[in-house]
């Protein structure tokens, strides 16, 4: 939610900036105003979830411990003088950013995601290391304030689990709305502090080549947050592999791991129904009833295009429902081909339909568009309840954005009649 509010303030700008409707000069972003409110809600956020798990202490043997707990031994936990020995123990202690070894780095202090959604001052230049999630929906808030970025990327394009043509688009909005320089195919050597600055060098088929900045970016993704957990005293080891999808770990049973801690899939609501799923297997395994895995349908979206163009994939893409044993046929339209893109000046972007050729199953969506994000609740049903894309009705309200899933709908049904 923090990052999601700040992403607002460049959306909103973005838009008027890019609207040739609109005569005079984009306002500037009031940082300090930004990150008071986002504080402001955040504070509110956080105030109303603390409420709500003290009230689940008017639950009968509910007791709620305001410490820090270790383990000390198999299923033994120590928090304070105390010591407790449970039937089963939940880990959720999250994630902290990560920021790679590199030669050079111990001379740099790298801004990550948590500095910039605090900052109040930015730089004027900057390199980003880090083309994932986080560095997708942060380059733009950074580009909208003022920074003038450069951003590694090591592959040709980035969203590796989207088809080509999504990350192909993306980095064509960023370089051409947004005005960052994005290498790609190239891989961090060192770094070095310029005295008021960086030069981060980088090596690609080209060779290598400086780049140097006010100051460094690392969004290099995020680790889980293990320390002082004790985890040592424990049969537990963590690394890859190490939670099983009952959310159990591989080396207690009765050990059950949740969110990013587990290091399976670092996302909020994710996260969320880890811990649905944990509870309902801890009482499951207590009654001696087989624990249930959590394999839900593949649903996520980037905030990316300062969230005015998001992504978003609910289910299959081509490749891998062909992977699964599926022949497929597929949809592809541009936002552009539909007008009402156009006249709210939101002309960028694609979205794709993947459907079964033999049964006519809606398989999966890809969308990199305005709206993106909230269609893909439309598509999470058609997929989950594993629809025939010709029993969709087609019939959005027109003019109306939908009208692009609309078309998705009547080309791949054409290609199964």
């Amino acid at each position: 939610m923090p990052s999601k509010e700040v992403l607002s303030t460049a959306a909103h700008r973005f838009q008027v900036r890019v609207d040739d409707r609109l005569d005079g000069e984009p306002p500037t972003i009031d940082l300090d105003r930004v990150v008071a409110e986002k504080n402001d809600h955040t504070e509110s956020f956080a105030a109303h979830r603390r409420e709500s798990v003290h009230e689940l202490t008017d639950i009968d043997g509910v007791e709620f411990i305001d410490d820090t707990a270790r383990f000390i031994d198999d299923r033994v936990v120590e928090v304070g003088d105390d010591r407790y020995e449970p039937d089963y123990v939940v880990i959720a202690t999250g994630s902290s950013p990560f920021v790679p070894e590199l030669p050079g780095m111990e001379g740099i202090d790298p801004m990550t995601s948590r500095d910039v959604l605090d900052a109040t001052t930015l730089p004027d230049s900057g390199v980003v290391m880090g083309f994932g999630y986080v560095g997708i929906e942060l380059v733009p808030y950074l580009a909208e304030a003022g920074v003038d970025l450069t951003v590694i990327e090591h592959d040709d394009r980035p969203i590796d689990e989207a088809d080509p043509a999504f990350g192909d688009e993306l980095m064509t909005l960023y370089r051409e709305a947004f005005g960052v320089d994005i290498l790609t195919n190239v891989y961090e050597q060192r770094i070095e502090s310029t005295g008021d600055g960086v030069r981060l060098f980088v090596e690609g088929d080209d060779g290598e080549q400086a780049i140097a900045a006010d100051e460094l970016f690392a969004f290099t993704g995020r680790q889980p947050s293990l320390d002082g957990l004790g985890l040592e005293t424990t049969a537990i080891e963590p690394g890859e592999g190490w939670v099983d999808d009952t959310m159990a770990a591989v080396d207690d049973e009765r050990v059950f791991v949740v969110g990013d801690v587990n290091d399976r899939e670092p996302i909020l609501h994710v996260a969320k129904e880890q811990g649905f799923a944990a509870a309902d297997n801890i009482l499951a395994h207590h009654a001696g009833e087989p624990m249930a895995p959590y394999d839900p349908i593949h649903h996520h979206v980037i905030f990316s295009g300062a969230s005015v163009y998001p992504f978003a994939r609910v289910g299959h893409t081509p490749e891998t429902a062909e992977a699964a044993g599926h022949e497929v046929v597929t949809a592809t339209r541009r936002a552009a081909d539909d007008g009402v893109f156009k006249v709210k000046d939101l002309p960028h972007g694609l979205a794709r339909l993947t459907v079964d050729a033999a049964d006519g199953t809606v398989l999966g969506y890809q969308g990199l568009h305005a709206h993106a994000d909230t269609m893909a609740k439309t598509l999470q049903v058609l997929v989950e309840d594993e629809l025939d894309v010709r029993e969709v009705p087609d019939r959005s309200y027109h003019p109306t954005l939908p009208e692009l899933l609309d078309g998705l709908l009547r080309e791949a049904s054409a290609q199964l009649d």
